[in-house]
Order: structure tokens, then sequence, then C-alpha cells
């Protein structure tokens, strides 16, 4: 839509995002600032993320999903450290094609996502730029004093574990620009995976009460175990072979067309959005119990070893990776 067509700053806070407001402490966005009261008892955890057109999202994403993605997430980050999360802060950075129905597309998916798991907006900035349209979020969240899980406390001889399904992030991706043949519900469940993700917020007192070491699979299941790994100092072999597949993605590696992808590829494709854990073994009968209580998927893909790095096995032999993951600059 023409630029002509968009509302200024103000008008787009005072419509859009006003109503999406924490109710006591983001002052209805009048004022420069939140006012966030302490809790006794638990830290003040945060996480920010943010995301670029063509690099995170595909130009032709609807914004809904594009708003939905942008807070689950940090909502991921914040369940990976067995956070609670409250509320978020939000800035905007409008490119030219975004009239007055992005925008307001972009905030019914915030609205809708607000609701669902239980969060607000607490401030944030919106601003128009000839660059790229991008976004940026900062989740705020509760842990108990003390209790904020990092990546440094796996022991050898814990257990890893991982939530849900790997893979779908990469097949998703694929999907969404055409590059893969499946049937259409299948097509339609990866692509709603990689615009959408899950983050598992039902899992978060479980990672704070049973984790010794967590992260939120977003780079890809090899490179976020390797952060562990070397946070840690310790060894982590991944075990390829039990690699938790969607009913899609398994049909994709029954039948794939191109050989050059593999369990591999799906390992180190990130934007899963899970969370990979290390536990000790004797919380395992526990763990299971609370995942099926959650009817959330649990695998247990690997174990702590001495040493130091990342081993990726298939048939217990070692298997060479030519990467483990995305990175940033």
């Amino acid at each position: 839509m023409p630029a002509l067509d968009v509302a200024g700053e103000f008008e787009t806070i005072e419509r859009l995002f006003k109503p999406l407001a924490h109710p006591e402490w983001g002052r209805g966005l009048a004022d420069d600032v939140a006012a966030l009261p302490s809790r006794p008892g638990y830290d003040l955890v945060l996480t920010k993320d943010a995301i670029v057109e063509g690099v995170h999202f595909l130009p032709d994403d609807p914004l809904d999903t594009v708003a939905r993605k942008l807070l689950r997430v940090n909502l991921s980050d914040l369940a990976a450290k067995g956070a609670e999360a409250f509320g978020y802060l939000l800035a905007c950075f409008w490119s030219e094609r975004c009239g007055w129905p992005e925008r307001e597309a972009f905030a019914s998916g915030l609205a809708e996502d607000q609701a669902r798991f239980g969060v607000h907006l607490l401030g944030g900035d919106t601003v128009r730029t000839p660059g790229p349209l991008s976004f940026s979020l900062t989740a705020l969240g509760w842990a108990a004093t003390g209790k904020t899980v990092s990546r440094a406390g796996a022991q050898v001889g814990d257990l890893v574990f991982v939530t849900g399904v790997i893979g779908d992030g990469l097949l998703g991706l694929k999907a969404a620009q055409e590059q893969l043949a499946l049937a259409p519900e299948r097509m339609e469940a990866l692509i709603s995976h990689y615009r959408m993700p899950t983050p598992r917020t039902d899992f978060a007192d479980i990672v704070r009460e049973f984790a010794t070491a967590s992260v939120d699979v977003s780079d890809g299941l090899a490179a976020d175990l390797a952060h562990i790994a070397q946070a840690s100092r310790v060894g982590v072999a991944l075990n390829l072979n039990v690699l938790p597949l969607s009913a899609a993605a398994q049909a994709w590696f029954d039948d794939r067309v191109d050989p050059q992808l593999s369990l591999e590829d799906l390992a180190s494709g990130g934007d899963d959005y899970e969370i990979t854990f290390t536990a000790h073994p004797r919380h395992e009968d526990a763990l299971r119990r609370e995942a099926e209580r959650r009817l959330v998927r649990l695998t247990r893909i690997g174990e702590v070893t001495a040493g130091q790095g990342l081993t990726v096995l298939y048939d217990g032999q070692p298997v060479p990776m030519a990467r483990n993951g995305w990175t940033h600059g």
C-alpha cells in the first residue's frame, strides 16, 4: 500500500498497540517507560531477538504470522531457561510497503498470541525505514531466585533430551519456497511450523526442576548442543538414529528427491524452537511422566561425556558435519 495511506507513529501506537499494553505496568503506552514492581524471591529474566525480512521471514509471509513468530521465538528462549513470561518490549521498523492494513495484521497477530500465552506489551518504539521490514522484541519473565537454567551446568553422565520434533523448521522453509514435493496436508503442516513454531512454555517448570543445562533449538539442534558442550566444558554425543521427526518430515525422509539432504541437515537446519536439555539419569522416569501428562513428545537423543565438544553419531559411528547450524553476524 502506498506510504501516503500510513498513519503516523502516534496514531499507530494509539489505535493498534495501546490495546495490547499491560493493564498496570504499561502505563497505557502514554509514557516513555514501563514501571515494573519488584517480585520478592524471583529474578527478572530478559531475552531479545530481532527478525529481518528476507533473512528471518519471507517477503510474502503474512504479517500476522510474522508477529506471532517474533513473539514465540522469544517465549521459547524464556521457556528454555525455566522462566515464566509476562511481558515484552517491541520495536517496529516499517518499510515502505507497510500501509495501515499491514500494520493492523501485525497487531492482530500479537493480540492473538498475547491471549494464548498470557503476556502483554509494555512499551517500545515504531519508526519507518527505507530498508527491509524489521522487528525487534525483548521478552521479560520471572524465575525463582537462582533457578534460571543456564547452558553451563551439564555434567558427565547426564542424559540429553529434546522436546517435540526436529527438522520441521528447515523443511517448512523449503515448503514455503516451493522446494518440496509432498502431499498438500504435509506441506501445510511444515509451512505452519516454519511460520508459527510453538514455544514449549508448558515445559518451563519441568526444565527449571530437572535440567542441569538447557537451550532452545533456534540455530540448529547440533549447534545448540555444541553451545551446551562449550559452556559446560564437557562432551556431548548426539545420536542421529533417534532424531525425532514429524509425520511430514518422515514422509520426506522416506521419499527424498534430493539425496544431498539428510538427517544431518535436519539436525543443523534451525528454526525448530524446541528445548534441548541435559538431566541426571535418575530423573528420566519423572521427565517422561511429566512429558506424557503435558502431551509433549520427549526423546532421549544422547549423553554427556568426558572430553569437550559435540560428537554426532549414526549407527554408533561419528558423522562428519559440514556445519552444526546457523550463525549470525
